[in-house]
């Protein structure tokens, strides 16, 4: 039996390991494939930015998203191989044990059963020393083989316990693995949507594609201009937190398409995430491929500013490498966004803190028009983009 359980065990993992080998091959094919398109990818971001270069990025990073999704598909299918083999090999190492219990408390209530023996009493009962040696040696066999007996036992049960542990920490690999299938499928579906808003937006036309690139260059310009102090900005008053201190300008303003408030946090003269000093309210996040689709920017404000704007608040663009920057045209603009874009319940823009009111303005084609606000008492300002002061 004890040789069975060995030759099981041996064979349970040559099995795995064959499994493993093949897998592992598939595997390496499919991630050769995604280097060379991920090389790919990063030639075709260098290239002129025309629609044409445009739309074979956005192809070629589709169909590296389905070749990440072959890889993840072909882990889920290895994993769940190696835990039907460890269910199989726990159930049969678990009838083994209960088989080899059984023998051994056989064993124990037989040696019971025997009456307590002595030197004296083996002597007295064996007619002579041939029967004494042989009755001697069958004791000592059998406490032998009882101890060995018992060592298996505990062996059995030792490797059944590390199987066990060993099929559940392939299980909580499984729950990654599906997760992160998920959300490739997810990016897929979203790149893909993504594509045909291009073509919408632009009509398949390279002017219209160069019109729209033009002028998000400009607004990052002039947005990268007012961060630095270049704006035309005229000193206006005193207010308290909670004021009303500008408005939203409805629709488009200067290369921008929607209304909507760009809102900068800068300390020390230097831009920070907002969410840093921003307190929690009630939101929607519109930062995704659509509204609280789950794959949009991080919304985690964690300061004690109240917001600019009344909520319900709607995200349109976190701060820093945001989905938009990784998923849309506007990556070929710039890679980090140096505020939020949202929307409140009104255009109504309110101060987050006491201060000192200025309007601006920065011309770049077109006039962007802002609000700045120093906070009293603090290395603080706040900026407020595509609005009028009141």
């Amino acid at each position: 039996m004890v040789k069975k359980i060995i030759f099981f065990t041996i064979l349970f993992f040559l099995v795995i390991f064959s499994i493993q080998a093949q897998d592992n091959q598939q595997t390496t094919d499919l991630q050769k494939k995604i280097n060379e398109y991920q090389t790919k990818l990063s030639q075709l971001s260098q290239q002129k930015n025309t629609l044409s270069s445009q739309i074979q990025y956005m192809d070629t990073q589709i169909y590296l998203t389905g070749l990440q999704i072959s890889v993840t598909e072909q882990k889920i299918v290895e994993t769940e191989k190696e835990i039907n083999l460890l269910g199989s090999r726990i159930e049969g190492l678990d009838q083994s044990l209960d088989y080899l219990s059984k023998q051994l408390i056989k064993r124990i209530v037989e040696g019971y059963k025997k009456r307590p023996f002595s030197i004296f009493s083996l002597l007295l009962d064996n007619k002579n020393a041939n029967d004494f040696l042989n009755q001697v040696k069958y004791l000592k066999t059998a406490q032998t083989n009882n101890q060995k007996l018992l060592y298996t036992v505990q062996e059995t049960k030792t490797n059944a316990e590390e199987l066990k542990k060993l099929r559940e920490e392939k299980k909580i690999e499984l729950d990654k693995q599906t997760e992160a299938l998920n959300y490739q499928k997810q990016s897929l579906n979203n790149q893909k949507v993504q594509k045909q808003r291009l073509l919408a937006d632009t009509q398949n036309d390279e002017k219209v594609y160069q019109n729209l690139l033009a002028k998000a260059q400009a607004e990052y310009v002039a947005i990268q201009g007012i961060i630095a102090g270049a704006g035309t900005e005229t000193k206006l008053k005193e207010v308290k937190k909670g004021e009303n201190i500008a408005s939203v300008i409805s629709g488009a303003s200067c290369n921008s398409s929607g209304g909507h408030l760009h809102f900068i946090v800068q300390q020390n003269n230097t831009v920070v995430n907002p969410f840093d000093y921003l307190k929690s309210t009630n939101y929607r996040n519109c930062s995704g491929s659509s509204c609280d689709s789950g794959d949009g920017d991080p919304f985690n404000p964690s300061g004690n500013l109240d917001w600019p704007l009344s909520p319900t608040i709607e995200l349109s663009q976190g701060y820093g490498s945001t989905w938009a920057v990784r998923n849309t045209w506007v990556g070929r603009i710039y890679s980090f966004h140096n505020g939020i874009d949202i929307n409140g319940s009104s255009n109504s823009v309110l101060a987050v803190a006491d201060g000192t009111l200025y309007r601006g303005s920065y011309a770049l084609g077109c006039t962007l028009s802002y609000t700045k606000l120093v906070h009293k008492d603090s290395n603080i300002s706040t900026l407020y983009l595509h609005t009028y002061t009141q």
